[in-house]
């Protein structure tokens, strides 16, 4: 007999709609989530776990359940920060973002000192839902909106990032100071005369991982991956260790790293800083001579890396092995020349098995010394980089392996595969966009269209359709594998200084040393645990680039910035900014006058003129249109002379496209046709309340301006 009733976190959208995740489904099972209408989810936050009564089966145009909220059981928050008001005597705060579009009344706060604009943080004493108002109370002042820091702490206190450190626990971290000695301790190898090097950012301060390579006598390699022995400072239940668990992760905001362990620890005691003898857990792996993995352990070591590299250090060497502009001994040259060979062979193999590449330049903004944006750079993935990246995956899989085959329960980097129904739409749309493909469901076509759309016009296209067919990756003892990775077995075993998973994988190799099997330690909750701590990380970093890229550009109104559709909508299309990452949406009635349609499946929103036709992964040129600092949306419009050359390139993509179908693609298009026209979706309804009349017509734009 189905449930009626299911306790689980509510997640809202900013449409107002939410679904809840069952707290009992399992963490790779996307289609467990239930809807909620707006008016059914009484006054359910973000982030609450909440009792939800199931009213239907199916979701008309959705798979799935709905139903409606019955109970609050508990909080994730009850502090939110938003804006200070004056209106009509009366105190209020406008909540940041869209999730309580009403402002709270918070009473007389003038004991705070608050003014006008001020941003503040608000305990709510009661919630708003859409029958009744909230009410709340003013606990801080963070300072004028526009102060500089402000924008930094405003995101710290939304996502509630943790703060300084408690005193018990930088007294551990320093208990932990006063008993490292800096000599070999029994029991541990010593690789002090090994030839070890580290690889780096610029701006890096805590040293994870460190890499060694030597030839064997049989022409096979050994490669030592050597990852800072955290677990030896951090003992499980210390204060260090709750600490540790509690944060899950560092945190990594533009202007500054909230890290997840004192940096008595993370940049000093473990950090594998050169010419200093420090404690690892080194991977050792044999390959054969063409990269296959023929052998790994994993021993208790102490290190002293002879050099710290930079990523751009490394990529002039590669480009002139022979250059005199970095100066290293010759045994060091002839190690980064090895790490160039085995790690061209194992990448060469890794893609061989079917890994999925989506590495594309990412841009990330530059800040100048009061916190604001002044530019933004971008940021290649370059062979330095890649030689690194393959080795830690190497030891990650290694070491997996190795847990695994001792029949250990441990804590697994999953990547579910990804849903056929999804895999399906992204072949139709890859057909249309004129690449001849098969049938995506295989991941060597997907690979193959991935190599295919490379440095094509349509690149960004693909990579932005491919992440959206794919599923999110957590963490979670469950034997099913990476799919991007193409790895049957794989963990996150070389960040434990800024990851708490990897922590967990040190201990399980510690019960394997002394002959024990890990044990289960409730680690299905503790996936949950750190795959929401990941997440939070994640999207506070994603919020204060946005906040900040919006403070830019709100003295920018008319700014031209060329972009690329990263979304497409019934109510318009969104667009990032190539040169300057900054997201935002033009809404239909900004785009040139026609009839527009929305095709979910193809990513698009067509009219009937020639050329007016705007799909996901197209590139345009924009302006900014308006910045609304309160609500954190942008708005883009086209820029002016856009549209002309904009109609011709659509003009010969829709004759390719044509074209393309005509070869092999027609009846899988026509058979998608039909299906979209019998399962047409309807948008959901949104049911927030009306603004005043004289401002009808612009509220009314702004409640479509949703982010996807």
């Amino acid at each position: 007999m189905a449930r009626t009733l299911v306790v689980g976190r509510f997640s809202r959208s900013r449409q107002g709609y939410g679904f809840v995740r069952p707290a009992d489904a399992r963490p790779t099972d996307r289609d467990a989530d239930i809807r909620v209408p707006l008016v059914a989810s009484a006054d359910a936050a973000d982030g609450d776990t909440v009792r939800v009564k199931i009213t239907k089966e199916r979701h008309v145009g959705r798979p799935g359940l709905s139903g409606e909220v019955v109970e609050v059981i508990q909080r994730r928050t009850t502090r939110f920060v938003g804006t200070a008001f004056q209106s009509a005597e009366e105190h209020w705060v406008q909540l940041d973002g869209t999730q309580f579009p009403r402002p709270i009344w918070v009473g007389d706060p003038s004991a705070k000192g608050v003014r006008d604009d001020d941003k503040v943080i608000v305990e709510l004493i009661r919630f708003p839902s859409p029958l009744q108002d909230g009410e709340g109370v003013i606990v801080e002042v963070l300072g004028a909106f526009d102060a500089p820091g402000v924008d930094t702490q405003t995101v710290v206190a939304e996502f509630g990032l943790p703060g300084p450190f408690p005193e018990r626990v930088l007294e551990d971290a320093r208990r932990q100071a006063d008993t490292f000695s800096s000599s070999v301790p029994a029991g541990r190898q010593d690789l002090t005369d090994e030839i070890i090097v580290t690889i780096d950012p610029k701006d890096a301060r805590d040293f994870d991982d460190a890499i060694s390579l030597t030839r064997l006598e049989r022409g096979h390699w050994l490669l030592g991956v050597h990852i800072a022995d955290v677990a030896h400072f951090v003992q499980k239940g210390s204060a260090l260790d709750q600490e540790a668990l509690a944060r899950g992760t560092s945190v990594y905001l533009p202007d500054q790293v909230i890290p997840m362990l004192p940096e008595i620890v993370s940049n000093n005691l473990a950090s594998l800083q050169p010419d200093r003898l420090r404690l690892a857990r080194t991977c050792w792996i044999e390959f054969s001579e063409d990269g296959v993995p023929v052998h790994t352990e994993v021993q208790r070591t102490v290190i002293k890396s002879c050099r710290r590299f930079t990523y751009e250090e490394v990529d002039v060497f590669l480009a002139d092995q022979n250059t005199k502009e970095i100066a290293m001994k010759a045994s060091v040259r002839e190690l980064l020349g090895r790490m160039q060979r085995l790690a061209s062979i194992l990448r060469d193999r890794r893609l061989t098995r079917g890994a999925l590449e989506l590495n594309m330049p990412e841009v990330k903004i530059d800040l100048d010394q009061s916190g604001r944006v002044a530019g933004a750079h971008v940021v290649e993935n370059t062979e330095s980089h890649q030689i690194v990246e393959e080795f830690m995956l190497a030891a990650n899989e290694a070491v997996a392996e190795k847990i695994a085959a001792a029949k250990g329960k441990f804590l697994r980097r999953v990547h579910p595969s990804p849903d056929l129904r999804k895999l399906r739409q992204l072949t139709e749309f890859v057909l249309e966009l004129g690449f001849e493909v098969e049938s995506l469901e295989s991941r060597f076509e997907l690979q193959r269209l991935l190599g295919l759309a490379r440095h094509q016009p349509e690149e960004h296209a693909v990579h932005y359709a491919v992440l959206r067919s794919l599923s999110r990756a957590v963490y979670a003892p469950l034997d099913e594998g990476h799919y991007a990775l193409a790895s049957d077995c794989y963990c996150h075993f070389t960040s434990p200084i800024r990851r708490y998973p990897d922590l967990t994988i040190h201990r399980a190799l510690d019960f394997l040393e002394a002959g024990k099997r890990p044990p289960d330690d409730h680690l299905e909750q503790l996936g949950e645990h750190c795959s929401e701590l990941e997440r939070r990380a994640e999207a506070a970093e994603r919020e204060l680039i946005k906040l900040k890229l919006l403070h830019f550009l709100s003295s920018r109104v008319g700014m031209e910035l060329d972009g690329v559709v990263t979304g497409v909508a019934r109510f318009g299309i969104f667009v990032q900014g190539i040169h300057l990452p900054a997201e935002g949406l033009i809404e239909t009635e900004e785009l040139p006058t026609d009839q527009y349609r929305f095709d979910r499946s193809s990513h698009t929103l067509s009219g009937h003129r020639p050329g007016n036709i705007y799909r996901l992964g197209d590139q345009i040129r924009v302006c900014v249109r308006e910045v609304d600092l309160g609500k954190r949306n942008l708005l883009f419009a086209p820029a002016l002379g856009n549209n002309e050359s904009r109609r011709k390139q659509k003009s010969r993509r829709l004759a390719s496209s044509r074209r393309s179908h005509s070869r092999g693609g027609k009846k899988s298009v026509r058979q998608t046709e039909r299906q979209r026209k019998n399962h047409a979706e309807k948008g959901p309804k949104s049911a927030n309340q009306k603004k005043a009349s004289d401002q009808g017509t612009r509220r009314k734009k702004s409640k479509r301006h949703k982010s996807r």
